[in-house]
């Protein structure tokens, strides 16, 4: 395990110290480890001073984690800094950064869209461009969304669009020849003493904009503070103050939204909250939220089904317990609260810890006939402290070790590229029935792979923690081969 870098650490405190009792943040952290599925990392920063931090084990807080959406607020800093440096303005026409994507017949609406409006989410679609910038058969995104018809006057219709923010990339790379990760490097990271970020790319090397950012628990805090502190970090201007107040001031309507913290309006890629707050969010529960009436930053990761139910138990839980004056120490609670801050974890596959028919099953290959998920063959191999399960299938042969009833962390190349972090457990629901619970501890994903073995088959289940799409596969049935 890589060590953290603690010379340039945000300051730490006691949470009495800046006014919030440890009391009420266990309250917090206890009511979410049990009430949402599941956290994964938070860290909460009071006048500036980390008063909690916590790492739901197999997580930890020198690993980056995938932010989706989250990434969205970089990039609007990345927009506001080419403003700045007199790049572009925001009513500058979209069209004008790209005359040669543009579709032959342009409409009077596309012609009118302007950089606030996909900043503000209200170009005009009557749907999110995403599916159709993934299947564009030349990788030429930016004219796949111009393609789209706009249906609604620019301005004046709120759609959530990810392509939207995409566009915002492409223009900050036509305008600086850097994609928007090399540009805020320099800019906005190294000044925030953020390191190692990475960020994925369109097939024309454009990064995705409003998504694929992955940063660890502690930048995300960094970057809320300096947003807290108006675009300042360590006396130094970051970002323009003007534009850290006019990306997170309402711009946009979206009060028809049935959840209440996603109604209370739409910045520059930043949402309004509740309670004057003010947050930068992603998919399945990676938050950056700022109180600035409580001079406070709360930064969470997660793998969440529910992303308002964790928002409930802030404003439930800390926001009243945010006193204006420093509070009498409270040693037992806090040592209580540190005590639980450093025992989370993800509670890992509970069942039976073997089964008589593991020597019979070690070694066998289950082959299975051509599907959709690409499937190709399962073995699992059992020892004493668990298992190593094997699986080959469209991106290739993985070996993952699992421990029996405990998580056992291994780098596992599970794709093309990079091997990638993933940990797993596994027990016996029944004498036959194996469940295996993988953590892929970069990302919110942690699938369940039960197999159901029978004679000379196995019955092969796979179901996901959260999901864009359903979260289970139909079984699959594979035989001894």
């Amino acid at each position: 395990m890589n060590a953290i870098n603690t010379r340039n650490r945000l300051k730490r405190s006691s949470p009495e110290a800046q006014g919030i009792a440890s009391a009420a943040i266990l309250a917090f952290v206890e009511a979410a480890d049990r009430d949402v599925d599941s956290l994964h990392s938070l860290m909460l920063l009071r006048h500036g001073k980390v008063v909690a931090e916590g790492w739901w084990a197999p997580y930890a807080p020198e690993r980056p984690h995938v932010l989706y959406s989250l990434s969205k607020s970089f990039t609007s800093s990345a927009v506001g800094l080419a403003v700045a440096e007199g790049l572009l303005t925001v009513d500058d026409r979209v069209l004008s950064f790209f005359p040669d994507e543009a579709p032959a017949e342009v409409s009077d609406n596309l012609a009118a869209l302007r950089v606030r409006d996909l900043l503000s989410m209200t170009v005009g679609h009557a749907e999110d461009t995403v599916d159709h910038l993934h299947n564009s058969p030349d990788g030429n995104w930016a004219r796949a969304f111009l393609a789209r018809d706009v249906v609604y006057p620019p301005g004046t219709h709120f759609l959530y669009n990810s392509g939207a923010t995409y566009m915002l990339s492409a223009i900050v790379q036509k305008l600086t020849g850097q994609t928007v990760l090399e540009y805020l490097t320099p800019r906005l990271f190294e000044p925030l003493n953020i390191h190692g970020a990475t960020w994925e790319t369109c097939p024309r090397g454009i990064n995705t904009g409003g998504w694929g950012l992955s940063l660890k628990t502690e930048d995300i805090a960094r970057f809320g503070q300096m947003l807290l502190q108006k675009g300042t970090w360590h006396n130094k201007r970051i970002l323009p103050q003007a534009w850290v107040e006019e990306a997170t001031s309402y711009h946009s309507d979206n009060s028809a939204n049935e959840n209440p913290d996603w109604a209370q309006g739409y910045g520059y890629q930043f949402w309004r909250c509740r309670h004057n707050a003010y947050r930068g969010d992603g998919a399945f529960g990676q938050y950056c939220v700022v109180m600035p009436d409580q001079d406070a930053v709360l930064a969470m990761t997660g793998g969440l089904d529910d992303m308002q139910a964790v928002l409930d138990l802030v404003w439930a839980h800390l926001l009243p317990a945010m006193q204006p004056a420093e509070l009498p120490e409270d040693a037992a609670a806090e040592q209580r609260l540190r005590d639980v801050l450093s025992g989370l974890a993800l509670t890992p596959q509970t069942g039976q810890a073997a089964s008589p028919i593991e020597a019979e099953l070690s070694g066998r290959r289950y082959v299975f006939e051509a599907n959709e998920p690409g499937l190709e063959f399962i073995s699992f191999s059992f020892d004493d402290d668990g298992c190593a399960y094997t699986v080959r299938d469209a991106t290739g042969e993985h070996r993952i070790r699992a421990g029996r009833g405990v998580w056992t962390t291994d780098a596992v190349d599970v794709a093309t590229g990079d091997p990638v972090p993933v940990a797993a457990s596994f027990a016996w629901t029944t004498d036959d029935a194996l469940a295996l619970k993988l953590c892929f501890c970069e990302t919110p994903y942690c699938p369940t792979v039960t197999c159901r073995f029978a004679d000379e088959s196995v019955q092969f289940e796979f179901r996901e923690n959260v999901s864009f799409g359903p979260k289970e596969s139909p079984p699959l049935t594979g035989r001894l081969g």
